[in-house]
């Protein structure tokens, strides 16, 4: 691997670091900041709720579809060009989604966010793996996630105060941070390779990964508004048919996105299980519940917006000393745990409604959730690692954040309408109230069966180790877990 040898206290170092934070800081936002926006969208558009439904997913589809692939054309390609490509892409993208004329525009527009996303996130953390070394590699990835942190706690109050003026700033604002990342990477961020990298990209991979999803994703939304029509079904079965197609042909290509004899630890296996399971019950709640608190609770963007900030504020403090127990004592009792704490706190937050006190109906329940979510988000990563073999530990943590990304994407899909909450609802604060109550009820289910795969499947791990700094440094995960580089290796 080719890169250079920075030092994370010199001005060099911080420039790289700047550049990075602000890369992935734009994507991570995107992924959070738009939610509180929904309710001005549909409004401004007239728009149903699964024109909202695919504002959210659009940009997730692309994002988790390509996020491996993202990957290997830094490390094949350069590092530096293709974070510079994503940021260039990402801020194009941004400005046709804040021009947007109509919500079939929008959902578009989103959709190329995704893409930029999918350069940007897996670049930024490559790049900080390349250009640093040793002890100033272990600093600078912690000083990434802790500062990534802290643009997702302050994402929400930004974003809540910026659709207080127009919804079309949440995408707008990107534009100047865009600038500023482009500028300092083309003058400050030297540019590295994996001179090992494959020559050969997973290309009908990656096609049959987005286009399984995308259909899935289509027929689960349709199905809220058209019901068990000869479409929907067609679709689903297509998308169910180029998911197995795509399992079918990362066994046998040279250079596969997804490696075959990653799952050869039954406990990779199932910690992605207990991952899809949780982040189908994340991506519920941070779509729904800044809804419920607008649509139901008369909210205003802004309030509802910073209405989960003790979640990020936990994390932020707790994340890093669970990430070192399930690290001391195996993942399986912290995550047991913490998904247990986590689905009593989206169990309060049933009881948020009509006339709801910030105080004293939300912020219990938030921290219950934020608790319960902070042990078991860095237990989390140190399963899917430890079950993974040194050569594979970048890759290993690119599917395992595919999955979380996957998970929510479809989740948002499948249980508004299951939840009855469909059409022009989330106008109607009756109809979706009892929507949104059936949808906790159904996410809280989930994060109960991850605690019983996790008090089940997972073992301790085989041999104990250190903590990491990307496993274990103090970032919130709420937005999926974050990525390990290609190339990283983890420490025993």
């Amino acid at each position: 691997m080719s890169g250079p040898d920075l030092r994370l206290g010199t001005a060099a170092g911080r420039w790289v670091l700047t550049a990075c934070v602000l890369g992935s800081g734009m994507a991570l936002l995107d992924s959070t900041v738009v939610n509180i926006a929904l309710p001005r969208i549909g409004t401004d558009f007239g728009a149903s709720f699964a024109g909202l439904q695919w504002t959210v997913n659009a940009y997730t589809l692309t994002l988790a579809g390509l996020i491996l692939l993202g990957g290997s054309l830094g490390d094949r390609f350069g590092r530096r060009r293709v974070f510079l490509t994503g940021a260039v892409w990402f801020a194009v993208a941004s400005l046709l989604c804040g021009l947007a004329p109509s919500i079939e525009v929008l959902v578009g527009a989103r959709a190329l966010q995704g893409i930029g996303g999918a350069l940007l996130t897996p670049g930024s953390l490559a790049l900080i793996s390349a250009s640093f070394h040793g002890r100033d590699r272990a600093a600078a990835i912690g000083a990434w996630s802790g500062l990534g942190g802290v643009a997702g706690a302050l994402g929400p109050f930004v974003g809540g105060w910026l659709v207080e003026w127009n919804w079309r700033a949440v995408f707008l604002i990107n534009l100047p941070l865009a600038a500023v990342v482009v500028v300092v990477a083309l003058r400050h961020v030297p540019e590295s390779r994996d001179e090992t990298a494959e020559k050969h990209l997973d290309v009908p991979g990656t096609v049959l990964a987005v286009c399984g999803l995308g259909a899935l994703t289509w027929s689960l939304t349709a199905a809220g508004t058209d019901g068990a029509s000869i479409g929907v079904i067609a679709s689903g079965l297509a998308g169910v048919a180029a998911l197995v197609a795509f399992a079918l042909v990362e066994r046998r290509a040279p250079a596969p996105l997804v490696p075959g004899d990653l799952f050869a630890d039954p406990r990779f296996t199932a910690a992605n299980v207990i991952t899809l399971l949780m982040y189908a019950a994340l991506g519920l709640l941070f779509v729904l519940l800044v809804l419920q608190l607008q649509v139901v609770s008369g909210f205003s963007p802004l309030a509802s917006g910073t209405a989960l900030l003790p979640v990020t504020a936990l994390m932020l403090l707790l994340s890093a000393r669970m990430g070192a127990l399930g690290a001391r004592i195996g993942p399986r009792i912290p995550m047991t745990v913490g998904l247990l704490v986590a689905a009593a706190g989206i169990g309060l937050m049933t009881r948020i409604g009509a006339g709801s006190s910030y105080l004293f109906d939300v912020l219990p329940a938030v921290i219950v959730f934020g608790l319960g979510l902070s042990g078991a988000v860095a237990p989390l990563t140190t399963a899917v690692l430890d079950a993974a073999d040194d050569r594979h530990a970048g890759v290993a943590s690119g599917v395992n954040n595919a999955v979380a990304r996957a998970a929510g994407l479809l989740a948002v899909a499948l249980v508004p309408a299951l939840a009855g909450i469909s059409g022009d609802d989330y106008t109607d604060p009756v109809a979706f109230g009892a929507g949104f109550r059936t949808a906790m009820t159904v996410a809280a289910g989930l994060l109960v069966g991850g605690a019983a795969l996790s008090a089940t499947l997972l073992r301790a791990p085989r041999t104990p180790r250190a903590p990491s700094p990307v496993e274990d440094g103090p970032h919130c995960g709420v937005a999926g877990p974050r990525p390990v580089p290609r190339g990283h290796r983890r420490t025993r």
